[in-house]
């Protein structure tokens, strides 16, 4: 029976995992429950065959396991595994759905990332992180400090002279007050200190990788965009345009269109949200650069005259996906228009 099996679907979790295997004919020859140590010898006996998962939490690493043993491994978007699910939500219902699913023309597939790849984005994940709690970190001390009339600027200097405030003015604090500000300030400075050492580590690593040093030459993306691009798209010929790359960061329109009337709201905000952040915070530079000299970048400034600044912005990081994902596809560094 097991030499009959095609297509797998296989529905990841964290401890019991489910089975849904078909033949040729499309008949069902396989529907059960595997503990998580029965995974690999399950797929050790079998012969090479169709194995479909969603790109969720642990995806690539079974992917790895699973192409190691000689299977063809595709990972799917979960959003665009639902639909094939029939009824109910069940795990037995999942893992059917998923090997419907990875046998259609049109499914759109999750490169699977190495484990250096992974490593990577490991980094920026926790970069983010950190970024974020330093943000709330400052934000605290800010409010504290200012209940006892300590109010400076914003910015990296405000920081800088809310930290000096804090020091020369701790005399006139409560003591109970003094000693949670500066576990704050404590936990700021250590958390800035990480965040360093983590970006040493990201610049390392985009100097060393052709494809992110490439994508560093184009306008908006620096070290920090480019290897988090470079690690989250292994394979840019999965895309089949730079507008289907766009759409894919979310940064293409969101669609309502009926009976030959076209109607485009807002973008669609869907797919990787971290590099459409570090798109849009890059196109914010090139736009506050283009309002000095509208020479550097005359189709943004063409733009910011019949637009807002922030569709603008958007508008443009839309246009650097693109330009991104051609970069990635031709193996060549970005060259600006002639006028």
């Amino acid at each position: 029976m097991k030499q009959e099996v095609v297509n797998v679907g296989l529905d990841l979790a964290k401890s019991v995992f489910q089975v849904h295997a078909i033949g040729s004919d499309g008949a069902v020859l396989v529907r059960r429950k595997l503990r998580r140590a029965e995974v690999v010898g399950f797929f050790t006996d079998l012969p090479s065959c169709l194995v479909g998962m969603e790109a969720c939490a642990s995806a690539h690493h079974w992917a790895r396991e699973l192409i190691a043993l000689g299977h063809e491994v595709r990972l799917m978007p979960p959003a665009y595994v639902k639909p094939y699910v029939k009824r109910g939500k069940t795990d037995a219902a999942d893992a059917e759905a998923i090997c419907e699913a990875v046998t259609r023309p049109t499914m759109r597939f999750v490169a699977v990332k190495t484990v250096e790849q992974q490593a990577v984005l490991m980094l920026h994940k926790s970069r983010d992180l950190m970024v974020r709690q330093l943000t709330m970190l400052i934000n605290a001390l800010r409010g504290h400090l200012a209940e006892y009339g300590i109010v400076t600027g914003v910015g990296a200097g405000g920081v800088t002279a809310m930290l000096k405030a804090l020091y020369e003015q701790q005399e006139e604090l409560p003591v109970h007050a003094l000693s949670a500000l500066h576990g704050l300030a404590a936990q700021l400075r250590a958390l800035a200190g990480e965040i360093d050492r983590l970006e040493t580590q990201i610049l390392a690593w985009h100097r060393a990788d052709e494809t992110s040093r490439r994508l560093a030459t184009i306008p908006g993306i620096g070290p920090i965009t480019a290897s988090a691009i470079s690690a989250a798209v292994p394979d840019a010929s999965l895309f089949r345009s730079g507008r289907q790359f766009a759409a894919w960061l979310g940064l293409t329109p969101r669609a309502n269109s009926s009976g030959g009337r076209e109607r485009l709201g807002g973008i669609t905000k869907q797919g990787d949200g971290y590099l459409r952040r570090l798109l849009v915070v890059g196109a914010t530079a090139v736009m506050r650069m283009t309002r000095k000299n509208a020479d550097r970048q005359p189709w943004m400034a063409q733009l910011l005259e019949r637009k807002p600044a922030k569709i603008a912005t958007v508008a443009l990081a839309n246009k650097t996906a693109r330009i991104a994902w051609a970069v990635m596809s031709r193996k060549e560094v970005y060259a600006a228009a002639t006028a």
